[in-house]
């Protein structure tokens, strides 16, 4: 990528996204564009934002002829946290689907040089042997309450892939681990687990400190179920009560977490994941991967330029079979959901309790990256996992308190 590329960050204001933009800008590059969907984002970045919804085939098309993006980071999804996956099986699956493949296919038809798709690593088959490598893939059956969104993200990879073989493209696809950082969903309905963690355990600490000005603010920061900071005090610890957050017996207050709380989890911090996401695109083809991966007897034998439909005329099948070119980026370290909400709770300086609801799903038991083949590119994480949860709660923090 040249400093001067028109850059089209797809989901710009999300968790991944909105790093990726500003890991973009630290590094120089001044031709980025981003789309919002509903509300026009207030960063003050010098971004060109285009409000554009990718679920719609039309706007996608128009958006592309019209802006013409040199290089893409596909980082929009819908995205949320094991209630969320179960619950909206149909609309995470739907979704999804419609907006890689309005994305991908576009940059296709409008000659886009390179694309990045980012997935997840829940991908991997639910017994997957640990950890997990690239080769894994399609090698068993996925866990249950994330099936559909597993699916559809396999389904990006293999378009990618294809696309590549048969069209002559250059896209690249990234299966990142938990990720968590500035940005973040901390609806406790449908975020994932470290942000819900760190909001229930925010306030469960306001709570066991009688500190109903911090608890208000939380929730007129974000509503529960449309119940924020004006709501009466019974109606307050109701909401709260539902999601696990209650007052005993000598008014302790306990945390209720789903599951057994064995199962292990790593996590990344979003702007590590968005500093491998650049060093990759401006470092690593698809050509690279397919020569690092299966030899220079692999090459592609495909003709097209990736410009247009005509550009190849008598498409012809790869050299061999040239599967899972995706790379897995993570920390390569993991922690119990246990070990994870003591950390959480000693950072927040919560003095109360945990419960853990074994009646709940654990989801898959462990899920653990292999970043083999993403350390040998010469990229490895910075921000271990304590110093990633004092600067999110820090951000939390300031984001409710200026509400």
């Amino acid at each position: 990528m040249q400093k001067e590329s028109k850059i089209f960050v797809a989901g710009g204001t999300g968790l991944v996204g909105s790093a990726i933009v500003k890991n973009l800008i630290a590094k120089g590059y001044t031709n980025i564009v981003a789309n919002y969907h509903s509300r026009e984002p207030e960063n003050g970045l010098p971004v060109q934002w285009e409000r554009l919804d990718l679920l719609d085939p039309s706007a996608v098309k128009a958006f592309f002829e019209k802006q013409k993006p040199d290089f893409v980071f596909l980082a929009a999804a819908k995205v949320g946290g094991i209630v969320a996956n179960n619950v909206y099986r149909a609309d995470f699956i739907y979704q999804n689907l419609r907006i890689q493949n309005n994305v991908i296919h576009q940059s296709y038809l409008n000659g886009v040089k390179k694309l990045m798709f980012l997935g997840s690593t829940c991908i991997y088959p639910k017994e997957c042997p640990q950890p997990m490598k690239e080769e894994y893939l399609l090698t068993g059956e996925l866990e249950y309450t994330n099936e559909p969104y597993a699916i559809a993200k396999i389904a990006g990879i293999k378009m990618c892939e294809s696309y590549n073989l048969q069209y002559g493209t250059n896209y690249i696809s990234v299966m990142p681990t938990n990720l968590y950082g500035p940005n973040d969903n901390f609806d406790l309905e449908k975020s994932h687990v470290l942000p819900a963690l760190i909001r229930k355990i925010h306030l469960g600490r306001a709570l066991e400190n009688n500190d109903w000005q911090a608890i208000r603010k939380d929730l007129d920061a974000l509503p529960i179920e449309g119940v924020d900071g004006g709501a009466t005090e019974e109606e307050i610890l109701a909401i709260l009560g539902k999601y696990g957050i209650t007052i005993g017996d000598m008014q302790r207050v306990s945390i209720e977490i789903w599951g057994s709380g064995r199962p292990m989890r790593e996590f990344l911090w979003s702007e590590d994941m968005a500093d491998a996401c650049v060093f990759l695109m401006e470092r690593v083809d698809f050509s690279d991967i397919v020569r690092n991966q299966f030899g220079p007897e692999a090459a592609l034998s495909t003709e097209g330029d990736g410009k247009s439909c005509e550009a190849l005329t008598a498409p012809k099948a790869p050299a061999a079979e040239i599967r899972n070119t995706h790379i897995n980026i993570g920390t390569g370290i993991d922690i119990s959901i246990r070990d994870l909400a003591h950390l959480v709770k000693k950072i927040v300086g919560f003095g109360g309790d945990f419960v853990f609801n074994t009646d709940k799903p654990d989801g898959t038991m462990k899920k653990l990256t292999d970043v083999t083949r993403l350390n040998a590119l010469g990229w490895r994480h910075r921000v271990e996992l304590k110093e990633g949860i004092e600067k999110m709660y820090a951000w939390y923090s300031q984001k409710a308190e200026s509400k």
